[in-house]
């Protein structure tokens, strides 16, 4: 079995629901399976959390909201890293493994209580079905894939990508991470649900939901490099333009 199609067993697919074959096609591009992938109960071991553009904000207002919910989520919630997507269109999108299956109306109220507490200017189910990366859309014929998030400010503004991701690649953006278990994602939901009932009692004059960005974030956290602020920095400290473009010494001539 490919690596990479135990990874995505291992995190993302209830046991039975897909075959190896399948699977190996789906990310090959021979065929996209689709979007939910869900036991006949309504069972799902995956929470995805998309953020596409967003009307009227900065180009790259998605991907900042993207980063501030990924560190969020390890650090007053307590759970794992999560994986980050580019989407086929456009976009990009957190995933979330949980080691025990979840009705899937479950798993969507828990993105809704992510959404009023971190980021409520994202529209509820904004954006189109999610894919599981990496696939082909047979429609725009982009792909999505998993991506390193310390990067993932260069794909703003991208739909997806031209070519098929390396698998190797793919695989080794999600062997170090974990499923969520059972008394973690129950905290995690309490913290949540508390946070919420606190701001309709005070009639939403509390604070913002999570501390102010002091323009530092504590190591180990999956995101610490991902702040578009930073990855600019550590650009033009190596004499590159945030575009990738090298930054001709001074005094020297094209």
């Amino acid at each position: 079995m490919l690596k990479l199609i135990q990874e995505l067993m291992r995190l993302y697919l209830p046991q039975g629901v897909v075959t190896e074959e399948a699977l190996q096609s789906h990310i090959l591009g021979q065929q996209t399976l689709p979007p939910d992938i869900t036991t006949v109960e309504g069972l799902t071991r995956t929470i995805v959390i998309p953020f596409h553009k967003i009307p009227k904000a900065e180009e790259s207002r998605h991907w900042a909201l993207l980063c501030e919910v990924a560190n969020a989520l390890q650090e007053e919630l307590d759970l794992p890293a999560p994986a980050v997507s580019i989407a086929s269109q456009e976009g990009f999108c957190l995933w979330l493994s949980l080691a025990t299956p979840l009705p899937s109306i479950e798993a969507g109220q828990f993105v809704e209580l992510l959404r009023q507490a971190y980021f409520p200017e994202v529209e509820p189910g904004l954006g189109a079905p999610v894919e599981l990366p990496p696939c082909l859309n047979r429609d725009t014929g982009r792909w999505t894939a998993f991506i390193n998030p310390g990067m993932g400010a260069s794909f703003v503004g991208e739909p997806g990508l031209e070519i098929a991701p390396p698998q190797a690649a793919q695989a080794a953006f999600l062997e170090g991470l974990e499923s969520i278990d059972a008394a973690r994602f129950g905290a995690a939901l309490e913290r949540l649900q508390a946070r919420g009932a606190g701001a309709a009692a005070t009639n939403n004059n509390l604070a913002p939901a999570h501390p102010a960005s002091t323009g530092a974030t504590p190591d180990g956290l999956l995101l610490r490099d991902a702040r578009l602020e930073d990855i600019v920095r550590h650009l033009h400290a190596m004499n590159i333009e945030p575009t990738f473009r090298h930054v001709l010494p001074s005094g020297r001539s094209s």
